[in-house]
C-alpha cells in the first residue's frame, strides 16, 4: 500500500468516526442558516474534515477556509488561508459575505474571546454564523421502532452551572476551555461578548445529540449587501 493510499485511508477512518448520525444535523444548520441570507461568498474558520465545506459549495457557495493547518482536508473549498483566528489580521479575511465558526471559539481562552471576535467584526463580513458547545439546562428523548428494530436516544443536562469544565490535557489549541452552561460561562454572558464586539444578534438556534446553541449574527459595522 503506498503512502498516498494509507494517507487516504486514514482520513475515511477519521471521517467516519468523526460524523457520527449524532452530529449530521449540526453539520447541516451550519448551511441551512445561509439560506435565508443575501450571501454567495463563505469564510469558514476550523473547516476539520471538510464536511461543511462540501456541503455549502454543494449549495451554490464560494467557500474559502481559514485554519492553523497548513490545508484544508476534504473537498469544497476553492482556497484555504493558514493562519491562526487568534491574531490573524482582518484585512486577510476580508470580502466575504458571511463567516461561519462553528465549534471552534471554544477552544480559545474565555478571556481572549472578546478581541478574536472584535478582530472578526472587523473583517467586514456583514454576517457571522457561530456556534460553540451548549451544557445548561436540557433534556432531549427519542424513541423509533419498527417491526425488526427498535432504538432510544436520550440525554439530560442539569447543574453544570455549580461546576467549572475540567480542561483536559492535549496541545494548547486542542481542548475544550468553556462549554456554555459551566460556572462562569452562561449563555448571556456570551451573548454579550458578540453585543459588545459589534454583532446583532439576528436568530438563535439549538441542537440536540451534539448539543449546541448556534447564533446567526449581523455586522453592524458592516454595509449590508
Amino acid at each position: 500500500m503506498t503512502d498516498s493510499s494509507t494517507r487516504a485511508q486514514a482520513f475515511r477512518a477519521k471521517w467516519h468516526e468523526y460524523y457520527s448520525e449524532k452530529r449530521i444535523t449540526h453539520q447541516w444548520l451550519q448551511v441551512d442558516l445561509l439560506k435565508s441570507l443575501p450571501v454567495h461568498s463563505v469564510l469558514e474558520i476550523g473547516p476539520y474534515l471538510g464536511l461543511v465545506s462540501a456541503m455549502a459549495a454543494s449549495a451554490g457557495y464560494a467557500v474559502t477556509t481559514l485554519d492553523i493547518e497548513a490545508q484544508s482536508q476534504g473537498i469544497g473549498s476553492k482556497r484555504h488561508i493558514q493562519a491562526d483566528v487568534r491574531n490573524v489580521a482582518a484585512e486577510k479575511i476580508q470580502d466575504f459575505d458571511a463567516i461561519i465558526c462553528c465549534e471552534t471559539l471554544e477552544h480559545i481562552d474565555w478571556h481572549k474571546l472578546d478581541s478574536v471576535l472584535r478582530n472578526i467584526a472587523a473583517a467586514g463580513a456583514p454576517w457571522l454564523i457561530v456556534s460553540v458547545p451548549y451544557e445548561g439546562f436540557q433534556f432531549a428523548f427519542e424513541l423509533y421502532f419498527n417491526r425488526w428494530r427498535w432504538r432510544r436516544r436520550s440525554h439530560f443536562r442539569k447543574l453544570r452551572f455549580l461546576k467549572r469544565l475540567r480542561v483536559a490535557g492535549g496541545t494548547e489549541w486542542e481542548p475544550h476551555k468553556w462549554e456554555i452552561g459551566y460556572r462562569g460561562h452562561s449563555l448571556r454572558a456570551f451573548m454579550h461578548k458578540l453585543e459588545d464586539a459589534g454583532f446583532e444578534i439576528k436568530q438563535r438556534e439549538f441542537t440536540s445529540g451534539c448539543r449546541s446553541v448556534f447564533f446567526v449574527c449581523r455586522n453592524k459595522s458592516a454595509v449590508q449587501p
